[in-house]
């Protein structure tokens, strides 16, 4: 008996509250084992997996799956006092554990606990093969770091052994040791496997490369390395036959040139010998019809040839894959060379920013960047010696959650709210230009991807005015597909002012054109380099 494939797509489609279409029409079959779904900003992956998952219903269409569908989004939310136990997805057979240990005889504690007895057991396995068997289930998740946040949300997944697993981008926040050990959980993973990232190693270590291209799903066998050299050769070819029909084109478009030329001077010719008087008028006029008839076919045929070149030039064209590319102009903010802008600090030195200076800041999870932001943004410090100060009043936060607008809001009345004096028209070329385009720019903010959702947030910090000095981004190529982080170096490279950058991303930081590193360690020692 032939098994049934894990996740099939009949004649999917899925429209917004307001009508905007985010998929049509889209049939799939996914394949067992490990793949990983790619595809641009805004293309509808996200919104691929919250259908799968269950969480969207269908406009139309239908998602077949052959067993029960974990699922971790992009960014997880947790209440302020939750534990690893609730990260997990344990919290309630653990606190019947707890509960039986103390004494309980309650039925419903035995009914919660079923047949997990050795669950602290497999936890304790599970986390020490990762190198943090020392944490307990009762520790609070604000206090790990995202990155140890978004891996432990994974073990929850592979421990509740769910038939399939949907992965939403899960290597965010993770430093390369970190992502290394997600990669190591993910090679001994049970189950289909269905996973959306832009980390070109993880994707290299899928089975299957699914592509959402253009509003249809195309699937390749083998890594995403094979997937790039299958669609670089198609696109190359499509540029040779782009190449060829362009040219066959402007030969036919030559030749109708030259037969009008042609045409022209016959046409003077028995002109000049009409009015020469040498040829009776009822031939004249019989030649005259004739020739007239003949130019008619002539051109018609010619045309033909030009229309039939164009389609052709047309459907060459067409299987080329468009590049875009973000030119910004943004306000100069005004910040001299020698300005102080801000300081951070670990007890022993201080570093100053100063000026336009590009700063990244870098360091394990867990070293306590984001502590260090947060110090900087309240002007405090800590018992572990971390400490910043900013010295400009005009300054831009943007948070690893992208955390701070309003769901509810479109993208336009979003940064509206943050930019009141700047005409509205401004704020929508902007968003052009960060290619959030038409209808999207009008779309609540909620139902906006991951890479469109962060496009609102640059913009918000970008078009403020008075314009910003200084732009703090923590982890801000989370979520942002490979064109997409190009995209940003491209669009920050169009900002004067000083930026302060949190990534592990190393190919981004170099495209930014940085001034000097500071690494921050485990032991809160800042060091630059």
């Amino acid at each position: 008996m032939a098994l049934s494939p894990p996740i099939t797509l009949h004649s999917l489609s899925f429209s917004w509250p307001d009508g905007s279409t985010a998929l049509t029409n889209l049939d799939g079959t996914f394949p067992a084992g490990a793949s990983g779904l790619v595809g641009r900003n805004g293309s509808g992956k996200s919104t691929l997996l919250k259908l799968i998952a269950g969480l969207l219903t269908p406009t139309s269409g239908s998602v077949s799956v052959s067993g029960e569908v974990g699922y971790l989004a992009q960014n997880i939310t947790l209440q302020d006092d939750a534990t690893l136990a609730d990260l997990l997805g344990v919290a309630k057979t653990y606190q019947a554990l707890k509960a039986i240990e103390s004494g309980s005889v309650e039925p419903e504690d035995f009914d919660a606990v079923g047949n997990d007895w050795d669950l602290e057991a497999r936890v304790e396995v599970e986390l020490t093969g990762l190198g943090l068997g020392q944490l307990s289930l009762d520790r609070k998740v604000s206090e790990l770091s995202g990155g140890e946040t978004m891996l432990l949300a994974v073990v929850g997944l592979k421990l509740a052994g769910r038939t399939i697993t949907l992965l939403d981008e899960p290597t965010n926040n993770l430093d390369s040791d970190t992502k290394e050990l997600l990669y190591r959980l993910l090679r001994t993973w049970k189950g289909t496997l269905l996973v959306v990232s832009h980390d070109l190693d993880l994707l290299e270590q899928m089975e299957h490369t699914v592509e959402l291209y253009n509003g249809q799903l195309r699937f390749f066998g083998g890594p995403y390395s094979l997937y790039v050299e299958q669609v670089e050769g198609e696109q190359s070819a499509a540029q040779q036959a782009a190449k060829t029909a362009n040219a066959a084109l402007k030969v036919e478009k030559r030749q109708r040139v030259e037969a009008e030329t042609k045409l022209a001077r016959t046409k003077r010719k028995g002109r000049a010998e009409q009015l020469g008087g040498n040829m009776p008028r009822i031939l004249a006029n019989t030649l005259k019809q004739k020739s007239e008839a003949t130019a008619g076919k002539t051109r018609a045929h010619l045309d033909g040839k030009i229309d039939a070149a164009q389609e052709s030039v047309d459907q060459a064209e067409s299987r080329l894959r468009q590049v875009d590319h973000i030119n910004l102009e943004l306000p100069d903010p005004q910040l001299p060379s020698g300005r102080r802008v801000l300081e951070l600090g670990d007890g022993e030195r201080n570093h100053l920013v100063q000026g336009p200076e590009r700063v990244a800041l870098v360091g394990p999870n867990g070293a306590g960047k984001s502590t260090l932001l947060r110090q900087l943004m309240q002007g405090t410090q800590e018992a572990d010696g971390l400490s910043g100060s900013i010295f400009v009043s005009r300054f831009g936060y943007l948070p690893q959650q992208l955390s701070g607008l309003d769901d509810h809001l479109s993208a336009i009345e979003n940064v509206q709210k943050t930019a009141p004096k700047v005409p509205s028209g401004s704020i929508r070329n902007t968003l052009a230009r960060l290619l959030l385009r038409g209808k999207n720019a009008d779309r609540p903010l909620g139902s906006l991807s991951g890479g469109e959702r962060f496009r609102v947030y640059l913009a918000c910090l970008l078009v403020a005015d008075p314009p910003n000095q200084l732009l703090i981004l923590d982890e801000p190529t989370n979520n942002l597909d490979i064109d997409s982080v190009r995209q940003l170096a491209e669009a920050l490279g169009a900002y004067h002012g000083a930026l302060l950058v949190v990534s592990h991303d190393q190919n981004f930081l170099d495209q930014l054109s940085i001034d000097y590193t500071l690494a921050l360690d485990r032991e809160h020692r800042l060091t630059r380099r």
